[in-house]
């Protein structure tokens, strides 16, 4: 055994220092691998930052209500009496005037020109009454100021700023029949709140003609006072309660799931076509690599090298370029998507949310694995062939 790994490891020595005598094989396989890796990396960027947008909007201590039945805000409903209810519930934090932190809130879309395209998009615009605003303590303006409680104004995140034409400070927008002035763009931590539009929840109950709340979002004593709420719920009988809470990080994952699920299978399926062709280049240039060795190989084989460290000998090759090339293509992505912002549709709430693209060391180890396999395949039946060779017939070919 010991006999076999030095073998094998004296001709890998022998294949490595030739590489740079077929530098013109050896790109190929190289560049083609980088291009697949870089793709997917990106791909799943673009997964991993929509899931990290939604992801990072609230804590364990906030909660959201929904009436019972309803996945969304948006096909949610909340009576002004359920919500009045909810507020006085066990569990639900109070502010330093003993009043519940706790926010009926509206939220609709509506249509603006998109930046990028000049057609209309959905804006998500949300209704959210004093305690809304404390109870997101990340948001923060960073140009204008906070909208006046019963006037028509509003405040935009910085992400639906970007995004959308006519969101700038000082402008008015008709949304629905009415029309708003813009007089503050905010921050949000990074959170989806970034790519909504604030406005008082009264102004916004009475503009689009709605009789109450889709949502009352709250805060909790204690992240373990959910278990208690929920189950009080469950006991009380009273219709007003016909409701379901879940927290915050619970609701955002389940909104994103659909979402940067498509985008990773989407992501993966262009992946494995073009890992199919880079998998081919890999094994033509691996082919031609055994070619041009044929006497070396047969010279070897003659002095007593056997079968097996020839084949160790050209897989490990094939698979030393596919890991540089798969660093190259993970590096690539990373200099290329990492903190690039994008929109995309929310088929959950038929919304646009703005993201950044989010490259992670577990991403480029994953585009690097693949990279592997794509060598592992592109080097396995080359190596065969050459440890396969009878030593006369490749004497007298050479």
């Amino acid at each position: 055994m010991f006999k076999l790994l030095q073998q094998a490891a004296a001709v890998t020595v022998i294949n490595v220092r030739s590489i740079p005598d077929r530098r013109g094989s050896s790109t190929v396989i190289v560049i083609g691998i980088a291009g697949v890796v870089a793709v997917l990396v990106a791909m799943l960027a673009m997964a991993n930052g929509f899931r990290s947008q939604l992801a990072s909007t609230g804590d364990a201590s906030s909660v959201l209500f929904l009436r019972q039945g309803s996945e969304t805000e948006l096909s949610s409903t909340i009576s002004r009496e359920s919500a009045l209810v909810i507020k006085s519930l066990p569990g639900i934090a109070k502010d330093a005037e003993g009043k519940a932190l706790a926010s009926g809130e509206l939220y609709t879309v509506a249509d603006l020109p998109s930046r990028a395209t000049g057609t209309d998009a959905n804006v998500p615009v949300r209704g959210v009454e004093p305690e809304g605003l404390k109870l997101r303590p990340e948001l923060k303006i960073t140009e204008g100021r906070m909208f006046t409680a019963g006037l028509n104004e509003i405040i935009v995140g910085k992400n639906a700023a970007t995004e959308f034409r006519g969101l700038d400070i000082g402008s008015e927008v008709k949304i629905r029949d009415a029309l708003w002035k813009v007089v503050g763009i905010f921050t949000a931590g990074g959170s989806v709140s970034e790519s909504e539009v604030f406005v008082d929840a009264e102004v916004a109950i009475n503009a689009f003609r709605r009789n109450g709340f889709q949502t009352v979002h709250a805060r909790l004593e204690t992240p373990e006072a959910i278990e208690s709420l929920r189950a009080e719920l469950k006991n009380r009988n009273d219709q007003r309660l016909s409701v379901i809470v879940q927290t915050k990080p619970e609701y955002y994952a389940k909104q994103s799931e659909l979402m940067s699920n498509l985008i990773r299978g989407f992501g993966w399926v262009i992946t494995l076509f073009m890992a199919v062709g880079a998998s081919f280049g890999a094994l033509n240039a691996m082919y031609a690599a055994v070619s041009t060795r044929t006497r070396q190989i047969a010279t070897l084989r003659a002095i007593g090298f056997g079968a097996l460290p020839v084949v160790v000998a050209v897989i490990v090759e094939a698979m030393l370029l596919a890991f540089f090339g798969g660093i190259i293509g993970g590096v690539l992505a990373y200099l290329a998507f990492n903190g690039y912002t994008a929109s995309t549709l929310n088929f959950q709430t038929f919304s646009q949310v703005a993201f950044t693209f989010k490259v992670s060391l577990g991403l480029i180890i994953q585009g690097t694995i693949l990279a592997l396999l794509i060598g592992l395949v592109g080097g396995l039946l080359p190596a065969w062939r050459a440890a396969r060779m009878p030593v006369t017939t490749a004497l007298r070919a050479a």
